[in-house]
Protein backbone atom coordinates (compact mmCIF):
# COMPACT_ATOMS: atom_id res chain seq x y z
CA UNK A 1 0.00 0.00 0.00
CA UNK A 2 1.56 3.49 -1.22
CA UNK A 3 1.24 6.08 2.00
CA UNK A 4 -2.26 8.02 2.85
CA UNK A 5 0.43 10.83 2.39
CA UNK A 6 1.13 10.73 -1.11
CA UNK A 7 -2.39 10.15 -1.65
CA UNK A 8 -3.81 12.95 0.07
CA UNK A 9 -0.89 14.92 -1.93
CA UNK A 10 -2.36 14.21 -5.03
CA UNK A 11 -5.80 15.02 -4.09
CA UNK A 12 -4.83 18.48 -3.26
CA UNK A 13 -2.68 19.09 -6.39
CA UNK A 14 -5.78 17.94 -8.49
CA UNK A 15 -8.11 20.52 -6.45
CA UNK A 16 -5.69 23.79 -6.80
CA UNK A 17 -8.09 24.14 -10.10
CA UNK A 18 -10.54 22.26 -12.11
CA UNK A 19 -8.58 21.63 -15.16
CA UNK A 20 -5.27 20.28 -15.36
CA UNK A 21 -3.44 20.96 -19.37
CA UNK A 22 -2.34 17.85 -20.87
CA UNK A 23 0.94 19.36 -22.84
CA UNK A 24 3.18 17.76 -25.23
CA UNK A 25 5.99 20.24 -25.94
CA UNK A 26 7.97 19.90 -28.96
CA UNK A 27 9.88 23.31 -28.71
CA UNK A 28 11.79 23.93 -25.52
CA UNK A 29 11.69 28.08 -26.07
CA UNK A 30 8.39 27.49 -26.19
CA UNK A 31 8.05 25.78 -22.29
CA UNK A 32 8.37 28.50 -20.46
CA UNK A 33 6.26 30.98 -22.60
CA UNK A 34 3.69 28.36 -22.17
CA UNK A 35 3.68 27.42 -18.62
CA UNK A 36 4.00 31.37 -17.86
CA UNK A 37 0.72 31.62 -19.81
CA UNK A 38 -1.30 29.10 -18.48
CA UNK A 39 -0.23 29.60 -14.75
CA UNK A 40 -1.53 33.32 -15.24
CA UNK A 41 -4.63 31.98 -16.18
CA UNK A 42 -5.32 30.29 -12.65
CA UNK A 43 -3.93 26.73 -13.97
CA UNK A 44 -0.97 26.52 -11.79
CA UNK A 45 -1.27 22.54 -12.43
CA UNK A 46 -0.08 21.79 -15.75
CA UNK A 47 0.84 17.84 -16.98
CA UNK A 48 4.46 17.53 -19.27
CA UNK A 49 3.70 14.27 -21.04
CA UNK A 50 6.91 12.14 -22.11
CA UNK A 51 6.30 12.02 -25.96
CA UNK A 52 9.02 14.06 -27.19
CA UNK A 53 12.80 13.90 -26.66
CA UNK A 54 12.72 17.27 -24.79
CA UNK A 55 10.06 16.66 -22.33
CA UNK A 56 11.92 16.24 -19.24
CA UNK A 57 14.40 19.35 -20.11
CA UNK A 58 10.79 21.43 -20.53
CA UNK A 59 9.83 20.01 -17.04
CA UNK A 60 13.03 21.20 -15.14
CA UNK A 61 13.25 24.98 -16.89
CA UNK A 62 9.66 25.46 -15.98
CA UNK A 63 9.70 24.22 -12.50
CA UNK A 64 13.17 26.70 -12.21
CA UNK A 65 11.33 29.56 -14.25
CA UNK A 66 7.35 29.09 -13.41
CA UNK A 67 7.88 28.01 -9.36
CA UNK A 68 4.50 29.45 -9.24
CA UNK A 69 3.20 26.50 -11.03
CA UNK A 70 3.18 22.58 -10.06
CA UNK A 71 4.51 20.63 -12.86
CA UNK A 72 4.10 16.66 -13.67
CA UNK A 73 4.96 14.36 -16.11
CA UNK A 74 2.72 12.11 -17.87
CA UNK A 75 2.60 9.09 -19.71
CA UNK A 76 4.98 7.42 -17.30
CA UNK A 77 5.19 4.03 -18.90
CA UNK A 78 8.17 2.21 -17.76
CA UNK A 79 9.39 1.95 -14.30
CA UNK A 80 12.37 3.67 -15.15
CA UNK A 81 10.42 6.59 -16.82
CA UNK A 82 9.92 7.65 -12.60
CA UNK A 83 13.54 8.09 -11.82
CA UNK A 84 14.08 10.09 -14.67
CA UNK A 85 10.83 12.33 -13.88
CA UNK A 86 11.73 13.04 -10.14
CA UNK A 87 14.97 13.68 -11.76
CA UNK A 88 13.84 16.06 -13.73
CA UNK A 89 12.10 17.87 -10.39
CA UNK A 90 8.46 16.57 -11.11
CA UNK A 91 5.59 16.93 -8.92
CA UNK A 92 3.55 14.36 -9.55
CA UNK A 93 3.26 11.83 -11.75
CA UNK A 94 0.69 10.61 -14.28
CA UNK A 95 0.40 6.92 -15.95
CA UNK A 96 -2.05 5.81 -18.55
CA UNK A 97 -2.41 2.36 -16.89
CA UNK A 98 -0.78 0.85 -13.96
CA UNK A 99 1.19 -2.37 -13.66
CA UNK A 100 2.56 -4.17 -10.06
CA UNK A 101 6.22 -2.47 -11.63
CA UNK A 102 4.57 0.79 -11.85
CA UNK A 103 3.01 1.07 -8.56
CA UNK A 104 6.35 -0.66 -7.22
CA UNK A 105 8.29 2.43 -9.02
CA UNK A 106 5.90 4.66 -7.23
CA UNK A 107 6.40 3.66 -4.16
CA UNK A 108 10.01 4.95 -4.26
CA UNK A 109 9.46 8.26 -5.78
CA UNK A 110 8.99 11.77 -3.94
CA UNK A 111 6.33 12.60 -5.97
CA UNK A 112 2.45 11.42 -6.02
CA UNK A 113 0.56 9.35 -8.64
CA UNK A 114 -2.32 9.99 -10.95
CA UNK A 115 -2.41 6.48 -12.06
CA UNK A 116 -4.74 5.84 -15.50
CA UNK A 117 -7.86 3.28 -15.45
CA UNK A 118 -10.53 2.44 -18.36
CA UNK A 119 -12.45 -0.66 -16.44
CA UNK A 120 -13.73 -1.71 -12.94
CA UNK A 121 -11.05 -4.14 -13.24
CA UNK A 122 -8.60 -1.66 -13.68
CA UNK A 123 -9.70 0.44 -10.93
CA UNK A 124 -10.40 -2.54 -8.18
CA UNK A 125 -6.46 -3.36 -8.58
CA UNK A 126 -5.51 0.29 -8.23
CA UNK A 127 -7.40 0.97 -5.78
CA UNK A 128 -5.86 -2.49 -3.82
CA UNK A 129 -2.73 -0.87 -4.90
CA UNK A 130 -3.46 2.17 -2.29
CA UNK A 131 -4.81 4.34 -5.03
CA UNK A 132 -8.31 6.42 -4.85
CA UNK A 133 -7.93 9.01 -7.21
CA UNK A 134 -7.82 8.06 -10.51
CA UNK A 135 -7.26 9.43 -14.03
CA UNK A 136 -10.28 7.68 -16.13
CA UNK A 137 -8.23 7.37 -19.54
CA UNK A 138 -9.09 7.57 -22.82
CA UNK A 139 -12.26 9.16 -20.48
CA UNK A 140 -14.26 9.80 -24.17
CA UNK A 141 -13.52 6.42 -25.56
CA UNK A 142 -14.04 4.45 -21.75
CA UNK A 143 -17.78 5.47 -22.21
CA UNK A 144 -17.55 9.05 -20.94
CA UNK A 145 -19.74 10.71 -18.49
CA UNK A 146 -22.24 7.90 -18.17
CA UNK A 147 -19.00 5.59 -17.06
CA UNK A 148 -17.40 8.25 -14.58
CA UNK A 149 -21.64 8.67 -12.99
CA UNK A 150 -22.00 4.37 -13.56
CA UNK A 151 -18.61 4.24 -11.39
CA UNK A 152 -19.51 6.16 -8.87
CA UNK A 153 -21.78 3.61 -7.13
CA UNK A 154 -20.40 0.53 -6.68
CA UNK A 155 -17.03 2.86 -5.72
CA UNK A 156 -17.77 5.85 -3.83
CA UNK A 157 -14.40 6.31 -2.38
CA UNK A 158 -13.12 7.00 -5.90
CA UNK A 159 -12.54 10.44 -7.67
CA UNK A 160 -11.18 11.00 -11.22
CA UNK A 161 -9.66 12.89 -13.43
CA UNK A 162 -11.33 12.14 -16.78
CA UNK A 163 -8.74 12.79 -19.68
CA UNK A 164 -8.84 11.84 -23.34
CA UNK A 165 -11.33 13.38 -25.95
CA UNK A 166 -13.02 16.21 -23.65
CA UNK A 167 -13.77 19.48 -25.27
CA UNK A 168 -15.16 22.39 -23.99
CA UNK A 169 -18.82 22.01 -24.76
CA UNK A 170 -18.26 19.00 -22.74
CA UNK A 171 -16.07 20.26 -19.89
CA UNK A 172 -18.64 21.36 -17.73
CA UNK A 173 -20.59 18.21 -17.61
CA UNK A 174 -18.04 16.43 -16.20
CA UNK A 175 -16.93 18.91 -13.40
CA UNK A 176 -20.25 18.39 -12.23
CA UNK A 177 -20.11 15.09 -11.68
CA UNK A 178 -19.33 14.69 -7.52
CA UNK A 179 -16.76 12.18 -8.42
CA UNK A 180 -14.47 14.36 -10.96
CA UNK A 181 -12.11 16.54 -8.84
CA UNK A 182 -10.81 17.83 -12.00
CA UNK A 183 -10.58 16.81 -15.59
CA UNK A 184 -7.23 17.10 -18.31
CA UNK A 185 -7.85 18.48 -22.20
CA UNK A 186 -5.03 18.65 -24.25
CA UNK A 187 -3.72 22.14 -25.35
CA UNK A 188 -5.87 22.24 -28.23
CA UNK A 189 -8.35 22.90 -25.48
CA UNK A 190 -6.98 26.47 -24.69
CA UNK A 191 -5.39 27.77 -27.76
CA UNK A 192 -8.43 29.55 -28.76
CA UNK A 193 -8.21 31.65 -25.32
CA UNK A 194 -4.60 31.94 -25.40
CA UNK A 195 -4.19 33.57 -28.79
CA UNK A 196 -7.15 36.05 -27.67
CA UNK A 197 -6.25 36.59 -24.12
CA UNK A 198 -2.75 37.19 -24.68
CA UNK A 199 -0.94 40.50 -25.06
CA UNK A 200 2.73 41.45 -25.99
CA UNK A 201 3.36 37.96 -27.55
CA UNK A 202 3.28 36.33 -31.16
CA UNK A 203 -0.58 36.41 -32.28
CA UNK A 204 -0.15 32.31 -32.22
CA UNK A 205 0.53 30.11 -30.03
CA UNK A 206 3.53 28.65 -29.58
CA UNK A 207 5.28 31.65 -27.79
CA UNK A 208 8.56 32.72 -28.30
CA UNK A 209 10.80 32.20 -25.77
CA UNK A 210 11.86 36.26 -25.96
CA UNK A 211 8.66 37.05 -25.90
CA UNK A 212 7.09 39.07 -22.72
CA UNK A 213 3.98 36.97 -21.80
CA UNK A 214 1.13 39.40 -20.47
CA UNK A 215 -1.88 37.40 -20.40
CA UNK A 216 -5.48 38.10 -18.89
CA UNK A 217 -6.78 34.78 -18.99
CA UNK A 218 -7.86 34.66 -15.55
CA UNK A 219 -11.17 35.95 -16.83
CA UNK A 220 -11.33 34.12 -20.40
CA UNK A 221 -11.11 30.37 -18.65
CA UNK A 222 -14.54 30.96 -16.48
CA UNK A 223 -16.98 31.14 -19.60
CA UNK A 224 -15.72 28.04 -20.91
CA UNK A 225 -15.71 26.19 -18.13
CA UNK A 226 -18.78 27.43 -16.13
CA UNK A 227 -16.85 27.24 -13.43
CA UNK A 228 -15.03 29.70 -11.33
CA UNK A 229 -11.21 28.76 -10.83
Amino acid sequence: MLSGTKIENIREILGIAPVIPVLTVSDIEHAVPLARALAAGGLRVLEITLRTPIALAAVAAMRKAVPEAIIGVGTLTRSTDFAAADQAGAQFGVTPGLTSELAAAARSMRFPLLPGVMTPTDLITAREAGFNVLKLFPAQQAGGIEMVQALGAPFPDVQFCPTGGITRAGAADYLALPNVISIGPRRGFFDEVLQTSCREVHREFPLSSTSTVSCRTDHAFRPILGRAI
